[in-house]
């Protein structure tokens, strides 16, 4: 209870605050436990403030489920991290800011999602649902080209930059 409303007075019930601190607390109470768990966990504390700020419940389960799961790549825990960096003999610290890096659009989609309501209403509206698949595609696939493609950084800037306008409108 004390997390939903932290989240609810902290965004000043204002959805795009809210999503930020909901994904911060779904990575933090994520960490290290399984799957299932960790989206009961989350969508307990972080689901019932993202539905009074206006979210269908769909798309607050959907939302926080996703951000559940990203704890494996996110440090300081990360144990998918762990498991590859010990593979591989590396640092850890340097595998998981690559597997961020890698997973950039991982950390987008669910923002996506919300800002495109449309991407989950496929049964009702099909083809405006593929149209905002295509878009947040073309949006995720130029951010991800602008985080790790060895381009001069005037084409990354403008090809992060670009996407996330993309994402977003």
């Amino acid at each position: 209870m004390k997390i939903t409303s932290l989240i609810l007075s902290g965004s000043g019930g204002m959805l795009w605050p809210a999503l930020l601190l909901t994904a911060l607390a779904c990575m933090v109470l994520g960490m290290e436990v399984p799957t299932t768990a960790a989206y009961v966990i989350c969508v307990s504390v972080a689901g019932p403030a993202l539905i009074d700020i206006g979210l269908e419940p769909l798309q607050a389960h959907l939302f926080v489920f996703w951000f559940a799961l990203l704890s494996t790549i996110t440090p300081p825990v990360c144990g998918a991290v762990f498991i590859a960096a010990g593979m591989v003999n590396e640092n850890w610290l340097k595998v998981a800011l690559f597997a961020m890096a890698l997973g950039i659009g991982l950390y987008l989609i669910p923002l996506g999602m919300i800002a495109n309501p449309t991407l989950i209403t496929l049964v009702s509206s099909p083809a405006w649902s593929l149209l905002a698949t295509v878009k947040v595609g073309l949006a995720l696939s130029a951010i991800s080209y602008g985080v790790i493609a060895p381009f001069s950084p005037l084409i990354r800037g403008g090809l992060i930059g670009g996407g996330g306008v993309l994402l977003f409108i």
